[in-house]
């Protein structure tokens, strides 16, 4: 398979530098051959999106719906072909991939069916014989820029609000994700996606990230990655006064507290920390435990990552499969020595294939490190957790908001009249009880507080908010 990009309803090859895409699972099988894009192919996109906006926001909303419904007939038809594709790609595992392009035919009937809704209020007036309402309007054109992570779940769920809301759109992937983006994109041209209208640029962030944040001619950037780059294009975008969205990073937290149910934390612990190696922002990073139940608690946890299966993505019984690629594995690599060298070892758990295979990673849970440690406050991504104790409630929470990030954060308690004061809290935009740190269902909002997000919210009837702007409308009919 070669990438290609989507422009003005035509598929083509960019001219810039091209690059093999080896399975992260089997180092020696090759998956395709991606082409990236130079400055000019990003400016022609915005062009094109931009030549492509009045005819797609002037269509009636019920038949944008059309569209999204029969693109989440086509995603569920190829659903297979897609999960496959991406789990070798980017290396999750294939039950879990599955799973997120479930979750995208989910989403695009969502919000189709937002086509349909109302979309303004009335608003009483102080004159009489004033009619006051609102409307929403499109924002325009939208740049998108995805990770690799969530390879279909993401650019979904930026994608699909900002279609019904009347918006066209230049979408960047994330380089290793580019060729699961190009099967996204065929969903969408084959669903009938007018000319124009959502227009695919395969690259690099330095080159195609750049130029549709500095200087392609678009309305607003929705952006998901890391908390630095993100920073960068929340600066950029207010430069040039226009609306933006950045989902970065996180260092969330499960805390354990001594009337738990280990049953369920343990689970829930393992299923956040390693599920797709770590590799999501929501993922449990910190377990802070009361010191009282530290011993059965760790003895439990220990005992659960020696059960995990590491093995090949496609592997239907892979817990976890490989991190992404060679610029991953190095980075948490890193973090492995930096643990295994300044932290206490809790466990660490076995692979199911030859370490020499792909990218494996080994899931690894330390210990004795403090608050301010790296291990305990940098964003590892990857199969890392690291223990913390406290002496009881008070100080559990306060080691759980000790992090510049707020996205994710879980207590696990019998305690109704605890867990409600956790939910109080704890700073992060997303709060569980008894349930796993990294989840988020896809009708609901999703984002972070502090250096986690840019404060808007993505998912569920909040990220309507985001890709469309309020008209104040007031007509005098006579008293």
């Amino acid at each position: 398979m070669e990438s290609k990009n989507w422009v003005d309803g035509e598929w083509m090859t960019p001219k810039g530098k091209s690059y093999t895409v080896n399975n992260p699972s089997r180092l020696c099988e090759e998956v395709g051959v991606v082409h990236t894009s130079e400055e000019a192919d990003v400016i022609a996109a915005a062009e094109a999106a931009r030549r492509a906006l009045p005819e797609w926001a002037g269509l009636a909303g019920p038949k944008r719906a059309d569209v999204l419904y029969k693109a989440a007939d086509l995603l569920a038809a190829r659903s297979d072909e897609i999960a496959v594709l991406a789990s070798r790609e980017m290396g999750k595992p294939i039950a879990e991939m599955k799973g997120e392009v479930a979750r995208g035919v989910h989403l695009l009937r969502y919000y189709a069916a937002e086509g349909v809704r109302a979309f303004g209020s009335v608003i009483p007036a102080s004159q009489e014989g004033v009619l006051q309402y609102t409307k929403r309007l499109p924002l325009g054109v939208v740049g998108v820029i995805t990770p690799w992570n969530f390879p279909v779940a993401i650019p979904v769920w930026k994608i699909a609000p900002a279609l019904i809301c009347g918006n066209t759109i230049v979408w960047k992937p994330a380089e290793f994700a580019s060729l699961t983006a190009v099967a996204v994109a065929q969903v969408f041209a084959d669903a009938g996606l007018p000319a124009g209208v959502l227009n695919l640029i395969v690259g690099d962030g330095a080159i195609a990230g750049r130029a549709l944040v500095e200087h392609a001619a678009v309305d607003a950037i929705s952006f998901t990655g890391s908390t630095a780059t993100g920073m960068r294009v929340a600066v950029t975008c207010a430069g040039r006064n226009i609306k933006y969205q950045t989902e970065m990073g996180g260092k969330n937290a499960a805390v354990v507290l001594a009337d738990a149910d280990l049953s369920v934390a343990v689970s829930a612990v393992v299923s956040g920390a390693f599920r797709s190696a770590g590799q999501k922002c929501t993922a449990t990073s910190r377990i802070i435990i009361e010191k009282s139940i530290y011993e059965p608690f760790v003895d439990a946890l220990a005992a659960a990552v020696r059960e995990l299966y590491v093995g090949d993505a496609l592997d239907e019984k892979a817990y976890l499969g490989p991190v992404a690629s060679q610029a991953q594995y190095r980075k948490v690599q890193s973090y492995v020595d930096l643990a295994k060298s300044e932290a206490s070892l809790v466990v660490e758990g076995d692979l199911q294939v030859s370490p020499d295979a792909g990218y494996y990673v080994r899931p690894l849970v330390v210990t004795g490190v403090d608050v301010d440690h790296a291990l305990a406050q940098e964003e590892v991504f990857g199969p890392i957790a690291c223990i913390l104790t406290a002496d009881g409630f008070d100080e559990a929470v306060d080691l759980c908001n000790r992090t510049v990030y707020g996205l994710s954060a879980s207590v696990f308690t019998g305690d109704l009249e605890r867990a409600m004061r956790f939910l109080d809290a704890a700073e992060a935009g997303m709060v569980r009880v008894n349930l796993e740190s990294a989840g988020v269902e896809y009708q609901a909002p999703f984002g972070g507080l502090k250096q986690s997000s840019s404060h808007t919210r993505e998912q569920g009837q909040a990220a309507l908010d985001f890709y469309s702007q309020l008209k104040t409308c007031a007509v005098y009919y006579g008293a």
